[in-house]
């Protein structure tokens, strides 16, 4: 093989979160089964068994119209501690075929291959090492996609489904990749496979076929991104940084769907003290203070605004964006419309050092005694969480609202935006 060539390995591990509740639950295996919550509830689907998406059922599909369907399904509440705790076994076999690997997602990861010949052979070979070694120690089945390039690698583990190797062998990536639709492309949603059609590009390869210009003028800079990707290079969002950079979290958010709409004050700010905890819980766990803090508020009709704050000093505390939070909420909730959704997000991030310092600069007296109290007690809560669960210390109101976290295969804060 050309020693000019990247090799770079796509890692899926096949249907995660079923194949993790069938670890525990072995009479779950060949059946159809949806997790992310129960068939009558509002919430939507985090993964469905190959057996169930038969029938369409697909993720971020309201669990409602799955069950509608799919009736025969078993519907599973989703188990993150679960889900992290085998994500954590797929790193360890996969950092031991090289260091440089980047977890996509809970169930993805890419891996720079390059010049591990000596140690695992050619590609091929130390894939099949490598499928081999994750489905003894870890019981998941995987799928692995060999390519020259990030982009045409992950378009190679999906065809690879379920369970399967599949290389393209360098120089062959354009006839690889033409005949398939544009929506296989990662990074085009719905909305841009809908425009491309309307321009009658249905197929990566007529994407090849067009100049950027063309495209640049009709999508902007996401057009030149997706030339270059249908030529089978990295380029735009997740592929912008060599693999093993890890740039951190964009934005940090947590939603609750209520199961019956709602108009009860109590209940509504009991919902955001408890978004406001499981944010700040994550924010404290990448060492970050954020910036900026933002409301999301859906109602019954489906309207929805979202209003953000930046707050004098950057924080990771929960009852500090909280305070943020409820003051957003009072401003621009209609009071006595019933609410369907409510989101918290934090974003502008700033690492643990910096942050610390301004708030040092800025805090004084009063403010900066009771910051310092809950900041330590934050930090105690924080292990007894580690130790017992997220669910075993809460904020008093916040006990009133019992919320699960939304589970997803590829969660929305480890991928780059759908355009």
């Amino acid at each position: 093989m050309n020693s000019t060539f990247k090799t770079y390995f796509h890692v899926d591990m096949d249907a995660f979160f079923v194949s993790v509740e069938e670890l525990f639950d072995p009479s779950l295996k060949g059946k159809a089964v949806v997790v992310g919550g129960q068939r009558d509830e509002r919430g939507v689907v985090s993964a469905a068994s190959y057996e169930a998406r038969k029938f369409g059922v697909h993720s971020a599909m309201p669990l409602r119209t799955a069950a509608k369907l799919c009736p025969h399904a078993i519907f599973v509440d989703g188990h993150m501690d679960r889900y992290q705790e085998c994500s954590k076994k797929v790193y360890a076999v996969l950092n031991r075929f090289t260091p440089k690997v980047e977890m996509a997602s809970i169930d993805e990861a890419y891996l720079d291959m390059t010049g591990t010949e000596r140690l695992f052979g050619p590609p091929l070979k130390a894939a099949h090492a490598l499928h081999e070694a994750m489905k003894s120690e870890t019981q998941l089945n995987c799928s692995i996609g060999i390519a020259t390039s990030r982009v045409v690698a992950k378009i190679t583990s999906d065809q690879a489904k379920p369970n399967g190797v599949l290389w393209v062998i360098p120089g062959s990536e354009s006839g690889f990749l033409a005949p398939l639709d544009v929506r296989k492309m990662p990074g085009i949603g719905k909305v841009t496979e809908q425009r491309l059609h309307e321009l009658g590009i249905r197929k990566i390869g007529d994407l090849a076929k067009l100049d950027d210009a063309f495209l640049q003028q009709h999508f902007g800079a996401w057009g030149a991104a997706m030339a270059a990707k249908a030529r089978g290079e990295d380029a735009g969002g997740w592929f912008d940084a060599e693999v093993g950079e890890d740039e951190g979290p964009k934005s940090i958010s947590h939603e609750h769907t209520f199961s019956e709409d709602t108009r009860n004050e109590a209940d509504l700010e009991a919902t955001l003290l408890r978004l406001s905890e499981m944010v700040g819980r994550r924010l404290r766990e990448h060492a970050l203070f954020a910036r900026t803090v933002q409301l999301k508020l859906r109602y019954t009709d489906f309207s929805t605004i979202t209003r953000a704050h930046t707050p004098d000093s950057p924080t990771q505390l929960d009852t500090e964006i909280y305070s943020e939070i409820r003051k957003l909420f009072r401003a621009n909730w209609t009071r006595g419309r019933t609410i369907r959704l409510l989101g918290v997000t934090t974003t502008n991030f700033e690492a643990q050092e910096d942050a610390s310092g301004q708030m040092n600069l800025l805090s004084t007296g009063t403010t900066s005694n009771q910051h310092q109290r809950w900041t330590q007690a934050t930090a105690m809560a924080d292990k007894l969480r580690d130790k017992f669960g997220d669910s075993s210390v809460v904020l008093g109101t916040s006990l009133k609202r019992k919320l699960r976290e939304r589970v997803h295969e590829n969660p929305a804060d480890r991928k780059k935006p759908e355009q």
